[in-house]
């Protein structure tokens, strides 16, 4: 896989953290990083999948409700039977 190379500042603290925590789990800098951004993007993911879930769950009579009107405007609207 092609690498990019990403330039950042932060403070020396931070940067001193990063080099520890990557050091722990035997991960360059750059490879802890990528790790934090992709459990970020996995985790962003999954929160807006509860979210629409949850949305789902609070209003599905709603939907089914819109549903429902639109397949009897459909059964009444001229020409409807003519097959």
């Amino acid at each position: 896989m092609a690498k990019t190379q990403l330039g950042a500042r932060v403070d020396d603290e931070v940067a001193e953290l990063a080099r520890a925590r990557a050091r722990d789990r035997g991960l360059t800098v750059g490879d802890y990083i990528a790790g934090l951004v992709r459990e970020d993007a996995d985790g962003l993911r999954v929160r807006a999948l509860d979210a629409a879930r949850r949305f789902l769950d609070e209003h599905q009579a709603l939907f089914d409700e819109a549903e429902a009107g639109t397949q009897d405007t459909e059964r009444n609207a001229p020409g409807a039977h003519a097959a």
